[in-house]
């Protein structure tokens, strides 16, 4: 596979190869916080507000329904009164008990280390909050235990349905008052997803579709991107893992300041080194700074000086700041352009974004 820009502004080329509609299903951002906000509501998630504040909240997921946890975590931010975790196992941690809500995300409403957790939940008699389709196996658990159940649509691309099961996740936060966040901040985070995809369309050339432009950035490199905030890193995670998934790409994130006492010695290693023979192009480390505005101050000279470790090494960055005023909002704006940007990746490179054969074939590995 060998990285053709022009195919990125090849209209053709981009409905051909992208038979499963990835590109329409990120471009559906909006209508999934719209939607999974609706769905919340309708299920009574504010009877939540009705118990004592738990202990701690843990979202049990796998894969991008984990992320959610992960994003919640980041949204309540470091101020919220409680700890929100996620955890991705079979198993819920010993010190979780009957004070405490658990959160169990999935997509399919199969997914066999949820449904796990979620049973042994309800045997601890901690409070259930269940996320997943209407019919699945995870409903069941929440009905058997009179626990809520948030029906998710189905027949849909999990990948790119992350705000679909954020979504519910933080307007139960709200109303235990871990976050706030009105109706109207739902509204501004679909309309921040929608300007995305209006500027990020594909009838939008490169030299002005944010998009494709960071896709080009990327091509022919190994991109490691970090956080300079845990909702900035938050966004990280989920761009590493779309271009693992989608362009089949490696990609690897981090933290500020962590990622300065491990990650950043990498910029003295072999990916990082030119070839006096070659054209720069040739260089293969990409580094991706996520900014956010609630960065601390001594990550903010961190980050500074990791740039400027950067450049007298030659290393290209690029950098991406958050708009917004929520913090839901920031997330948006970076994860939304980081959506676009891996699915342009995987067409610029000839690939197919929606298959993830090596996950299904392990996947019935494990099964039998």
């Amino acid at each position: 596979m060998t990285w053709e820009p022009e195919r990125l502004d090849d209209t053709h080329h981009l409905t051909e190869g992208d038979p499963g509609g990835m590109l329409r299903a990120v471009a559906d951002s909006a209508a999934q916080v719209r939607t999974g906000y609706r769905c919340a509501v309708e299920s009574g998630v504010d009877r939540l507000s009705a118990n004592v504040r738990p202990r701690a909240v843990v979202v049990a997921g796998m894969g991008g329904s984990a992320l959610a946890g992960d994003i919640l975590a980041a949204v309540c931010g470091p101020g919220a009164p409680i700890p929100v975790v996620t955890v991705r196992s079979y198993q819920l941690p010993g010190w979780v008990g009957a004070t405490d809500l658990v959160i169990a995300v999935s997509w399919s409403g199969e997914t066999g280390e949820t449904l796990a957790m979620a049973a042994e939940a309800v045997r601890r008699g901690c409070t259930l909050l269940a996320v997943g389709p209407a019919g699945s196996a995870l409903e069941a658990v929440a009905v058997q235990s009179s626990s809520l159940h948030v029906a998710i649509p189905t027949g849909r691309r999990p990948r790119a349905d992350l705000w679909l099961v954020t979504t519910p996740l933080v307007v139960a936060a709200a109303s235990l008052r871990l976050v706030r966040a009105e109706p109207t901040v739902y509204e501004r985070v679909a309309r921040t997803l929608e300007d995305i995809a209006h500027r990020c369309r594909p009838s939008s050339d490169s030299f002005i579709n944010p998009g494709k432009a960071l896709a080009m950035d990327l091509a022919e490199s190994v991109p490691m991107i970090w956080g300079s905030s845990p909702l900035a890193t938050a966004a990280a995670t989920r761009f590493a893992h779309r271009l693992n998934e989608n362009a089949k790409y490696p990609a690897m994130a981090g933290e500020l300041p962590e990622a300065g006492h491990n990650q950043v010695a990498v910029l003295d290693g072999p990916l990082a080194e030119r070839d006096i023979f070659a054209d720069t192009s040739s260089r293969t480390l990409r580094l991706v700074l996520l900014r956010d505005m609630e960065e601390h101050p001594r990550v903010t000279s961190t980050r500074e000086a990791v740039l400027r470790v950067a450049q007298d090494r030659d290393v290209r960055v690029t950098e991406l700041a958050s708009d917004g005023d929520h913090p839901l909002e920031r997330l948006a704006s970076l994860i939304g352009l980081a959506d676009f940007a891996s699915t342009y990746l995987a067409l610029g490179y000839g690939v197919d974004p929606t298959p993830v054969r090596p996950i299904t074939e392990l996947r019935a590995r494990i099964s039998h």
